[in-house]
Protein backbone atom coordinates (compact mmCIF):
# COMPACT_ATOMS: atom_id res chain seq x y z
CA UNK A 1 0.00 0.00 0.00
CA UNK A 2 1.68 3.40 -1.14
CA UNK A 3 1.73 5.41 1.69
CA UNK A 4 0.97 9.53 1.29
CA UNK A 5 2.46 11.72 4.35
CA UNK A 6 0.86 15.24 4.66
CA UNK A 7 1.70 18.17 5.89
CA UNK A 8 0.75 21.83 6.01
CA UNK A 9 -2.47 21.23 7.47
CA UNK A 10 -2.94 21.99 11.55
CA UNK A 11 -4.91 17.89 11.19
CA UNK A 12 -7.91 16.66 11.84
CA UNK A 13 -10.94 15.70 13.19
CA UNK A 14 -12.08 18.50 15.50
CA UNK A 15 -9.98 21.21 14.70
CA UNK A 16 -11.06 24.20 12.70
CA UNK A 17 -9.81 25.90 9.53
CA UNK A 18 -10.93 25.21 5.89
CA UNK A 19 -7.63 23.64 4.99
CA UNK A 20 -8.43 20.66 8.12
CA UNK A 21 -11.86 20.52 6.89
CA UNK A 22 -11.14 19.47 3.19
CA UNK A 23 -8.46 17.65 4.17
CA UNK A 24 -10.90 15.87 6.52
CA UNK A 25 -12.91 14.84 3.65
CA UNK A 26 -10.33 14.39 1.26
CA UNK A 27 -7.90 11.66 3.04
CA UNK A 28 -11.31 9.59 4.68
CA UNK A 29 -12.18 9.25 1.09
CA UNK A 30 -9.14 7.21 0.03
CA UNK A 31 -9.32 3.46 1.19
CA UNK A 32 -6.93 2.22 -0.66
CA UNK A 33 -3.63 4.05 0.33
CA UNK A 34 -1.98 4.45 3.91
CA UNK A 35 -2.08 8.63 4.50
CA UNK A 36 0.30 10.24 7.17
CA UNK A 37 -1.24 13.29 8.58
CA UNK A 38 1.46 15.48 10.39
CA UNK A 39 -0.68 17.46 13.19
CA UNK A 40 -0.07 20.49 15.76
CA UNK A 41 -0.34 19.49 18.67
CA UNK A 42 -1.43 22.65 20.34
CA UNK A 43 -4.82 22.40 17.77
CA UNK A 44 -6.08 19.25 19.08
CA UNK A 45 -9.29 18.64 20.52
CA UNK A 46 -11.39 16.06 22.12
CA UNK A 47 -12.69 14.87 19.00
CA UNK A 48 -8.56 14.59 17.48
CA UNK A 49 -8.81 10.97 18.85
CA UNK A 50 -10.91 9.86 16.12
CA UNK A 51 -9.42 7.25 14.45
CA UNK A 52 -10.13 5.94 10.67
CA UNK A 53 -8.36 2.38 9.21
CA UNK A 54 -6.01 4.12 6.56
CA UNK A 55 -5.17 7.18 8.15
CA UNK A 56 -1.94 7.29 10.61
CA UNK A 57 -1.82 10.26 12.75
CA UNK A 58 2.11 12.02 13.66
CA UNK A 59 1.63 15.12 16.72
CA UNK A 60 4.67 17.05 16.93
CA UNK A 61 4.83 19.98 18.58
CA UNK A 62 3.61 23.24 17.97
CA UNK A 63 2.53 26.67 18.92
CA UNK A 64 -0.07 29.23 17.86
CA UNK A 65 2.11 32.38 17.23
CA UNK A 66 0.65 33.64 14.08
CA UNK A 67 3.44 33.51 11.22
CA UNK A 68 5.46 31.45 13.00
CA UNK A 69 3.52 27.90 13.68
CA UNK A 70 3.49 26.92 10.14
CA UNK A 71 6.94 27.12 9.64
CA UNK A 72 8.27 25.62 12.72
CA UNK A 73 5.42 22.68 12.76
CA UNK A 74 6.56 21.71 8.79
CA UNK A 75 10.21 21.61 9.32
CA UNK A 76 9.89 19.32 11.88
CA UNK A 77 7.12 17.25 10.61
CA UNK A 78 9.78 17.28 7.13
CA UNK A 79 12.80 16.19 9.46
CA UNK A 80 10.45 13.31 10.72
CA UNK A 81 9.68 12.61 6.90
CA UNK A 82 13.37 12.02 6.40
CA UNK A 83 13.57 9.33 8.63
CA UNK A 84 10.36 7.85 7.77
CA UNK A 85 10.12 8.00 3.92
CA UNK A 86 6.67 8.08 2.08
CA UNK A 87 6.07 7.36 -1.08
CA UNK A 88 4.90 11.41 -2.08
CA UNK A 89 4.67 14.17 -0.07
CA UNK A 90 1.29 15.95 -0.42
CA UNK A 91 1.87 19.94 1.08
CA UNK A 92 -1.08 22.09 2.11
CA UNK A 93 -0.78 25.94 0.34
CA UNK A 94 1.75 27.90 -0.26
CA UNK A 95 3.35 29.17 3.03
CA UNK A 96 4.07 25.27 3.95
CA UNK A 97 5.54 24.87 0.48
CA UNK A 98 8.26 26.86 0.87
CA UNK A 99 9.72 23.54 1.96
CA UNK A 100 9.37 21.82 -1.28
CA UNK A 101 12.69 22.22 -2.48
CA UNK A 102 14.35 20.42 0.68
CA UNK A 103 11.09 17.20 0.03
CA UNK A 104 12.75 16.92 -3.92
CA UNK A 105 15.99 17.31 -2.37
CA UNK A 106 15.18 14.08 -0.11
CA UNK A 107 14.60 12.55 -3.47
CA UNK A 108 10.69 12.85 -2.35
CA UNK A 109 7.98 13.79 -5.00
CA UNK A 110 6.39 16.65 -4.29
CA UNK A 111 2.15 17.38 -4.47
CA UNK A 112 1.01 20.90 -3.88
CA UNK A 113 -2.63 21.67 -3.15
CA UNK A 114 -3.01 25.18 -3.72
CA UNK A 115 -5.82 26.73 -1.66
CA UNK A 116 -5.45 30.28 -1.25
CA UNK A 117 -3.12 33.38 -2.11
CA UNK A 118 -2.31 33.86 1.68
CA UNK A 119 -0.74 37.25 0.68
CA UNK A 120 -3.76 38.82 0.12
CA UNK A 121 -5.15 38.48 3.70
CA UNK A 122 -5.00 41.34 5.23
CA UNK A 123 -3.52 40.10 8.95
CA UNK A 124 -0.32 40.09 7.26
CA UNK A 125 2.03 42.73 6.87
CA UNK A 126 4.30 43.52 4.55
CA UNK A 127 7.16 41.72 5.22
CA UNK A 128 5.00 38.99 5.69
CA UNK A 129 3.07 39.10 2.20
CA UNK A 130 6.65 39.47 0.53
CA UNK A 131 8.14 35.92 2.30
CA UNK A 132 4.45 34.43 1.19
CA UNK A 133 4.88 34.85 -2.64
CA UNK A 134 8.27 34.09 -2.71
CA UNK A 135 6.82 30.72 -0.64
CA UNK A 136 4.36 30.84 -3.98
CA UNK A 137 7.20 30.75 -6.35
CA UNK A 138 9.11 27.70 -4.58
CA UNK A 139 6.23 26.22 -3.65
CA UNK A 140 4.90 26.11 -7.94
CA UNK A 141 8.73 25.77 -8.99
CA UNK A 142 9.56 22.61 -7.26
CA UNK A 143 6.33 20.75 -6.77
CA UNK A 144 5.91 17.41 -9.44
CA UNK A 145 2.22 18.48 -9.52
CA UNK A 146 0.19 21.50 -8.13
CA UNK A 147 -3.43 20.66 -7.62
CA UNK A 148 -5.68 24.04 -7.36
CA UNK A 149 -9.22 24.31 -5.34
CA UNK A 150 -9.48 27.68 -7.47
CA UNK A 151 -9.80 27.83 -11.23
CA UNK A 152 -8.84 31.33 -11.00
CA UNK A 153 -5.91 31.18 -9.06
CA UNK A 154 -4.60 28.44 -11.41
CA UNK A 155 -5.39 30.82 -14.36
CA UNK A 156 -3.08 33.51 -12.56
CA UNK A 157 0.13 31.66 -11.88
CA UNK A 158 0.16 30.74 -15.33
CA UNK A 159 -0.25 27.73 -17.98
CA UNK A 160 1.92 24.95 -15.97
CA UNK A 161 1.29 21.42 -17.88
CA UNK A 162 1.89 20.27 -14.20
CA UNK A 163 -1.38 22.23 -13.03
CA UNK A 164 -4.69 20.87 -12.81
CA UNK A 165 -8.11 21.99 -10.96
CA UNK A 166 -9.89 20.54 -8.41
CA UNK A 167 -12.51 21.73 -6.13
CA UNK A 168 -13.27 21.18 -2.52
CA UNK A 169 -16.76 19.03 -2.18
CA UNK A 170 -19.66 18.15 -0.01
CA UNK A 171 -21.15 15.07 1.41
CA UNK A 172 -24.64 14.27 1.18
CA UNK A 173 -26.56 15.95 4.13
CA UNK A 174 -29.72 15.10 6.44
CA UNK A 175 -31.88 18.16 8.18
CA UNK A 176 -31.68 17.71 11.73
CA UNK A 177 -35.26 18.05 13.69
CA UNK A 178 -33.18 18.61 17.25
CA UNK A 179 -32.70 22.38 18.54
CA UNK A 180 -31.27 21.47 21.48
CA UNK A 181 -27.80 23.60 20.17
CA UNK A 182 -30.04 26.41 19.55
CA UNK A 183 -32.43 26.37 22.88
CA UNK A 184 -28.84 26.06 24.56
CA UNK A 185 -27.90 29.49 22.88
CA UNK A 186 -31.25 30.84 22.85
CA UNK A 187 -31.60 30.97 18.60
CA UNK A 188 -34.59 30.75 17.66
CA UNK A 189 -35.31 28.82 14.76
CA UNK A 190 -36.32 30.05 11.34
CA UNK A 191 -35.01 33.41 12.29
CA UNK A 192 -31.55 33.86 12.02
CA UNK A 193 -28.82 34.35 9.75
CA UNK A 194 -26.09 32.41 9.82
CA UNK A 195 -22.48 32.64 8.99
CA UNK A 196 -19.74 29.80 9.68
CA UNK A 197 -15.69 30.37 9.44
CA UNK A 198 -13.20 31.15 11.50
CA UNK A 199 -12.69 34.61 13.18
CA UNK A 200 -10.65 36.44 11.26
CA UNK A 201 -10.48 39.67 8.82
CA UNK A 202 -10.44 38.19 5.57
CA UNK A 203 -13.73 36.72 6.81
CA UNK A 204 -15.56 40.44 6.53
CA UNK A 205 -17.99 39.44 8.97
CA UNK A 206 -18.29 43.36 10.43
CA UNK A 207 -19.89 43.56 7.18
CA UNK A 208 -22.48 41.02 8.30
CA UNK A 209 -23.02 42.50 11.33
CA UNK A 210 -23.18 46.58 10.40
CA UNK A 211 -25.69 45.08 7.90
CA UNK A 212 -27.99 43.29 10.27
CA UNK A 213 -27.82 46.46 12.79
CA UNK A 214 -29.65 48.16 10.15
CA UNK A 215 -32.19 46.13 9.46
CA UNK A 216 -35.52 45.76 11.98
CA UNK A 217 -36.65 42.28 10.32
CA UNK A 218 -33.22 40.88 11.07
CA UNK A 219 -33.20 39.82 15.19
CA UNK A 220 -30.57 37.44 15.48
CA UNK A 221 -27.30 36.74 13.36
CA UNK A 222 -25.34 32.97 14.40
CA UNK A 223 -21.58 33.04 13.67
CA UNK A 224 -20.46 29.76 14.25
CA UNK A 225 -16.41 30.02 14.51
CA UNK A 226 -13.79 30.84 17.27
CA UNK A 227 -10.37 32.92 16.67
CA UNK A 228 -7.20 31.27 16.75
CA UNK A 229 -4.90 34.00 17.80
CA UNK A 230 -6.36 36.41 20.10
CA UNK A 231 -9.58 37.41 20.74
CA UNK A 232 -9.06 41.35 18.94
CA UNK A 233 -11.46 40.56 15.73
CA UNK A 234 -14.06 39.55 17.98
CA UNK A 235 -14.17 42.33 20.11
CA UNK A 236 -14.43 44.39 16.94
CA UNK A 237 -17.54 42.65 15.80
CA UNK A 238 -19.20 43.18 19.55
CA UNK A 239 -18.74 46.72 19.51
CA UNK A 240 -20.17 47.30 16.11
CA UNK A 241 -23.38 44.80 17.33
CA UNK A 242 -24.82 47.98 19.28
CA UNK A 243 -28.32 46.14 18.61
CA UNK A 244 -26.94 43.09 20.16
CA UNK A 245 -28.45 40.69 17.35
CA UNK A 246 -25.45 38.39 17.25
CA UNK A 247 -24.98 35.41 18.97
CA UNK A 248 -21.38 33.57 19.00
CA UNK A 249 -21.42 29.90 19.35
CA UNK A 250 -17.37 29.44 18.74
CA UNK A 251 -16.09 26.36 17.42
CA UNK A 252 -19.24 24.46 15.95
CA UNK A 253 -18.89 20.92 14.21
CA UNK A 254 -21.04 17.44 14.19
CA UNK A 255 -24.25 17.56 15.27
CA UNK A 256 -24.46 21.14 16.86
CA UNK A 257 -23.40 22.40 12.99
CA UNK A 258 -25.86 20.41 11.74
CA UNK A 259 -28.15 22.11 13.19
CA UNK A 260 -27.72 25.16 12.28
CA UNK A 261 -27.73 24.73 8.84
CA UNK A 262 -30.60 23.15 9.12
CA UNK A 263 -32.76 25.40 11.04
CA UNK A 264 -31.39 29.29 9.71
CA UNK A 265 -33.45 31.55 7.40
CA UNK A 266 -30.68 32.37 5.73
CA UNK A 267 -26.66 31.86 5.00
CA UNK A 268 -24.73 35.01 4.43
CA UNK A 269 -20.60 34.20 3.19
CA UNK A 270 -19.43 38.31 3.41
CA UNK A 271 -15.50 36.98 3.16
CA UNK A 272 -13.01 39.53 1.52
CA UNK A 273 -10.81 36.36 0.29
CA UNK A 274 -11.13 32.64 0.03
CA UNK A 275 -10.05 30.23 -2.01
CA UNK A 276 -12.76 28.06 -2.01
CA UNK A 277 -15.16 28.38 0.41
CA UNK A 278 -16.69 24.90 1.90
CA UNK A 279 -19.13 26.44 4.02
CA UNK A 280 -20.62 27.85 0.99
CA UNK A 281 -21.04 24.03 -0.40
CA UNK A 282 -22.60 23.25 3.36
CA UNK A 283 -25.14 25.91 3.07
CA UNK A 284 -26.10 24.78 -0.55
CA UNK A 285 -26.25 21.04 0.31
CA UNK A 286 -28.94 22.08 3.60
CA UNK A 287 -30.92 24.15 0.95
CA UNK A 288 -30.40 26.95 2.34
CA UNK A 289 -30.74 30.49 0.22
CA UNK A 290 -27.46 31.98 0.37
CA UNK A 291 -25.83 35.42 -0.05
CA UNK A 292 -21.86 36.38 -0.81
CA UNK A 293 -19.48 38.28 -1.38
CA UNK A 294 -18.73 38.78 -5.22
CA UNK A 295 -15.06 37.41 -5.19
CA UNK A 296 -13.52 35.08 -7.51
CA UNK A 297 -13.57 31.91 -4.62
CA UNK A 298 -17.34 32.01 -4.72
CA UNK A 299 -17.25 32.66 -8.43
CA UNK A 300 -16.33 29.28 -8.51
CA UNK A 301 -20.12 28.81 -7.74
CA UNK A 302 -22.54 28.86 -10.18
CA UNK A 303 -25.42 31.05 -8.20
CA UNK A 304 -28.20 33.21 -9.29
CA UNK A 305 -26.71 36.71 -10.03
CA UNK A 306 -29.11 37.85 -6.87
CA UNK A 307 -26.96 35.58 -4.86
CA UNK A 308 -23.80 38.04 -5.01
CA UNK A 309 -23.27 41.39 -3.35
CA UNK A 310 -20.37 43.97 -3.80
CA UNK A 311 -17.41 42.95 -1.53
CA UNK A 312 -16.76 44.68 1.26
CA UNK A 313 -19.63 47.39 1.03
CA UNK A 314 -22.56 47.49 3.89
CA UNK A 315 -24.90 48.97 1.57
CA UNK A 316 -24.88 46.15 -0.81
CA UNK A 317 -25.28 43.62 1.57
CA UNK A 318 -28.15 45.63 2.98
CA UNK A 319 -29.93 45.81 0.26
CA UNK A 320 -29.20 42.26 -0.82
CA UNK A 321 -30.37 40.84 2.77
CA UNK A 322 -33.71 42.83 2.32
CA UNK A 323 -34.36 42.03 -1.01
CA UNK A 324 -33.93 38.03 -0.23
CA UNK A 325 -36.09 38.15 2.99
CA UNK A 326 -38.61 39.65 0.96
CA UNK A 327 -38.64 37.75 -2.09
CA UNK A 328 -37.91 34.30 -0.76
CA UNK A 329 -40.72 31.94 0.05
CA UNK A 330 -40.32 29.09 2.37
CA UNK A 331 -38.96 25.66 1.80
CA UNK A 332 -35.10 24.51 0.97
CA UNK A 333 -33.24 25.55 -2.52
CA UNK A 334 -32.41 23.23 -4.91
CA UNK A 335 -29.37 23.04 -5.87
CA UNK A 336 -27.38 21.03 -8.67
CA UNK A 337 -23.81 19.83 -6.32
CA UNK A 338 -22.81 16.43 -8.42
CA UNK A 339 -19.58 17.64 -9.71
CA UNK A 340 -18.65 18.28 -5.97
CA UNK A 341 -18.79 14.86 -4.92
CA UNK A 342 -16.12 13.87 -2.24
CA UNK A 343 -15.49 10.29 -3.43
CA UNK A 344 -14.95 11.44 -6.88
CA UNK A 345 -13.05 14.31 -5.93
CA UNK A 346 -10.50 12.15 -3.51
CA UNK A 347 -10.51 9.34 -6.50
CA UNK A 348 -9.09 12.48 -8.62
CA UNK A 349 -6.46 13.91 -5.86
CA UNK A 350 -5.43 10.39 -5.42
CA UNK A 351 -4.32 9.59 -9.44
CA UNK A 352 -2.67 13.23 -8.94
CA UNK A 353 -0.62 12.09 -6.06
CA UNK A 354 0.46 8.51 -7.49
CA UNK A 355 0.96 9.57 -10.67
CA UNK A 356 3.17 12.53 -10.68
CA UNK A 357 6.26 13.08 -12.08
CA UNK A 358 9.27 11.98 -11.45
Amino acid sequence: MKTIAVIGTRGFPGIQGGVEAHSYHLYTHMQDVHVRVYRRRAYLTAQSSQTYPNIEYVDLPSTRIKGFEAVWHTLLSVIHILFHRPDVVHIHNIGPGMFAPLVRLMGLPVVLTYHSPNYEHSKWNAPARWLLRQCEKLSLRYSNRVIFVNRHQMEKCGALDKSVYIPNGIDAVTRSQSTSFLDKHGIEPGAYLLAVGRLTPEKGLEYLVEAAGRLPHVSQVVIAGASDHGGSYREKLERLDVNKKVIFTGFTSGEDLRQLYSHARVFVLPSVNEGFPMVLLEAMAYGLPVLCSDIPGTRQVELPAQAYFTVADVDSLTASISRLLDTHESGPVHYDLEKYDWQSIAAATRQQLLNHDQ
